[in-house]
């Protein structure tokens, strides 16, 4: 079991306490659903990687396919998918002793898979390593724990908590809030410690049933790995105690949307803060980050906000930014610079919602910055007071987002045009297929009004 030697701590430990019964062999698609096989153990001690499709990465999020096969034709030839040891895991919520281990994608040429995210991401990391710069992420994910919903026809609720009564909104950082889903709680705390990843708090936020988890800085595809793993780790805590855990944009209305707030900082190669000075100033390429998260931002919306739910949540005062202006520890705004000290100082962007896959939110919030440290874009004119009163600059929707993205290939060359046409072409079919859907809006106002 050499294998075992490559693994974290975490997972071993798990192996020491647990017969293992079988892996699961994980890739994110697009959308960020877990995709792969699951692998007796007897298998796994013998294999070195395995084959899927590669039209895997052209499937929307309903499960239909995007046009987006090369010239040759749908022939859906095998990628070959390795495994990346260091991301072992365990599934705690499994019967029997599981193992998590995510893959990456490569061609039968052992290229590296151009619409694979991790593969996105790992890109824009290497442009960072390029210049001698290591970016550094944390992110915050914010979600909902609302009543089971079995048909699609009803609305989304609040679950119930242990007082017999459907949670409150509005009680931001209530610790009566976050005590009414202890039993949840306490699982999602059990399911970490054992799959090693540390939490650095959770808050109750200011939806019914609205929870915050913010994780510890750290590598971006670390980070991202992380997000990928909680998400599912919050979907299974969640159905232990008879609700669901979902990270839709906006899932209630009338309640606060839920976003993937992402914190950026870069080190250079002894390891210090770029954005830093040596007296503790900021720097040029602090405001040139920034600068480029104004200037490119509205290319990538696409990626952060993803569906067209994702849009419903940029509704202006409603604790959602709506624009590029950037601040001094202002929530109001879509860029905001927190209060720290200079070593840890960083640039937070607040636009990306909880739906995104967070690799591409990543990659594409790091190419940004990168875009505007490399052209030395110089940012506007801190903005003081209520940024909610500023123009509206982001795209109304996500068609008008992706005219934005197809149109922006300087960000193209960044992410990779490979990457760029297949995920255009992938969600043009997913708003396709939404426009095939009549609501119970347009029947309400529209079938006898017209």
């Amino acid at each position: 079991m050499s294998w075992t030697k490559q693994i974290p701590k975490a997972a071993l430990t798990y192996l020491e306490q647990n017969r293992l019964d079988e892996v699961e062999c994980l890739i994110p698609d697009l959308p960020g659903i877990a995709r792969g096989k699951a692998v007796p153990a007897a298998k796994w001690e013998k294999q070195t990687h395995f084959h899927l499709p590669n039209s895997i990465f052209f499937q929307t999020i309903t499960g239909d396919w995007g046009e987006a096969a090369a010239p040759d034709g749908f022939l859906e030839p095998d990628m070959i998918l390795r495994p990346d040891l260091a991301t072992t895991t365990a599934a705690p919520w499994a019967s029997d002793g599981t193992l998590q281990v995510i893959h990456d994608a490569f061609d039968q040429k052992g290229d590296p898979i151009a619409a694979s995210p991790r593969n996105v991401l790992k890109r824009v990391c290497a442009l960072y390593a390029d210049e001698g710069w290591t970016p550094v992420v944390a992110p915050e994910m914010e979600f909902y724990l609302v009543a089971r919903n079995v048909d699609p026809a009803k609305e989304i609720v609040p679950m119930v908590g242990r007082t017999g009564r459907p949670a409150a909104g509005r009680q931001a950082y209530s610790m009566t809030a976050v005590d009414d889903y202890g039993p949840v709680i306490d699982d999602i705390y059990e399911f970490a410690e054992i799959q090693g990843f540390e939490i650095d708090g959770i808050t109750q936020e200011g939806g019914a049933g609205q929870l915050e988890i913010n994780l510890l800085h750290g590598d971006p595809v670390a980070l991202a790995d992380q997000v990928f793993y909680f998400k599912r780790l919050l979907r299974e805590a969640a159905l232990r105690h008879n609700c669901f855990a979902t990270f839709m944009a906006k899932p209630i209305e009338g309640e606060p949307g839920s976003a993937m707030h992402v914190h950026h900082s870069v080190l250079d190669a002894k390891g210090r803060n770029i954005f830093t000075g040596p007296q503790g100033g900021e720097t040029d390429a602090f405001f040139h980050f920034i600068g480029g998260l104004q200037e490119h931002m509205p290319s990538v919306i696409a990626m952060i906000a993803p569906y067209v739910n994702s849009f419903r949540r940029y509704v202006r005062d409603h604790a959602a930014p709506i624009n590029l202006e950037w601040g001094r520890d202002n929530r109001t705004t879509g860029i905001r610079v927190p209060l720290s000290d200079p070593a840890a100082r960083r640039v937070e962007n607040r636009l990306a919602g909880m739906d995104c896959n967070p690799y591409l939110c990543i990659a594409a919030s790091l190419a940004c910055g990168y875009l505007g440290m490399k052209n030395e874009i110089r940012p506007d004119k801190r903005w003081r007071g209520d940024a909610y009163e500023s123009e509206d600059e982001i795209p109304q929707g996500l068609y008008a987002a992706l005219e934005l993205f197809d149109a922006a290939k300087e960000m193209h060359s960044v992410l990779g045009p490979e990457f760029a046409r297949v995920y255009s072409i992938v969600k043009r079919a997913e708003y396709n297929e939404f426009l095939q859907v009549i609501s119970p809006w347009e029947r309400e106002h529209l079938l006898l009004n017209v």
